[in-house]
């Protein structure tokens, strides 16, 4: 994943992109907001502070909203409610203030990635909604999933839970990052929360293998050598 950060102070920049690159990403980094649009090529997500020194973030953000979908969350020290919601407003994705925790960072980075990558434009399924691991198949659009051909009913969070560690094609989700994206916020119980949830799914799937943990980070899918596979076909 491609990061095209926009920040002007040099001690912000310099502490997060290493974490960045740390997972997994590379990153692209603007200290001014005129010109931004002419950087847009191959990125996947903007992180975009709005006290820049030549223009406002929020007029950086409409100029990238009118010429592309590319997910924007501002990173800003601007935290009063009006200003997220002029923020909101003129095209961004998501919303952090500053001071902020890299965990919620990443995760929220991870979160506005797949939204606009899974979800069609049109509101119908498209070809790359669907994600099947052997004969477990999970419609990231319609919110269904199936086993060996039988539907499966899951809660709502569970079903995130699942759509999650489906769309990172086998890769280890930390707990923080997973519990960020499902519910949003963290409490002291969170961990908890989520092995009972991990737990009933596996349970619900009939495949104690299909969800793995990984210990003392997260959990993963356990996918075939060659990885989940597309479009409902093997």
């Amino acid at each position: 994943m491609h990061i095209l950060l926009v920040e002007d102070d040099d001690r912000v920049a310099a502490a997060l992109r290493p974490a960045l690159h740390r997972n997994g990403m590379t990153t692209t980094r603007l200290a001014h907001g005129r010109g931004v649009v002419d950087h847009l090529a191959g990125v996947d997500v903007v992180l975009l502070d709005l006290g820049l020194p030549d223009i406002d973030g929020v007029d950086v953000c409409r100029e990238i909203r009118a010429v592309s979908e590319v997910p924007v969350i501002v990173v800003s020290a601007r935290g009063e409610v009006d200003d997220r919601i002029l923020g909101l407003h003129s095209g961004a994705d998501d919303y952090l203030v500053k001071p902020y925790d890299i965990g919620e960072l990443l995760a929220r980075v991870h979160a506005v990635y797949r939204r606009r990558r899974v979800v069609p434009a049109a509101g119908s399924a498209g070809p790359d909604d669907v994600v099947v691991i052997d004969d477990v198949s999970v419609d990231l659009h319609r919110h269904s999933v199936t086993v060996a051909g039988r539907p499966v009913n899951l809660t709502r969070k569970e079903f995130q839970v699942l759509a999650l560690l489906a769309s990172s094609g086998g890769a280890v989700c930390p707990r923080s990052r997973i519990v960020a994206e499902v519910w949003g916020r963290t409490w002291a119980g969170a961990n908890r929360t989520l092995d009972v949830h991990v737990a009933t799914l596996r349970t619900k799937l009939g495949r104690a293998d299909l969800v793995q943990t990984v210990r003392g980070v997260g959990y993963r899918l356990g996918v075939p050598d060659n990885g989940p596979s597309f479009n409902g076909t093997e």
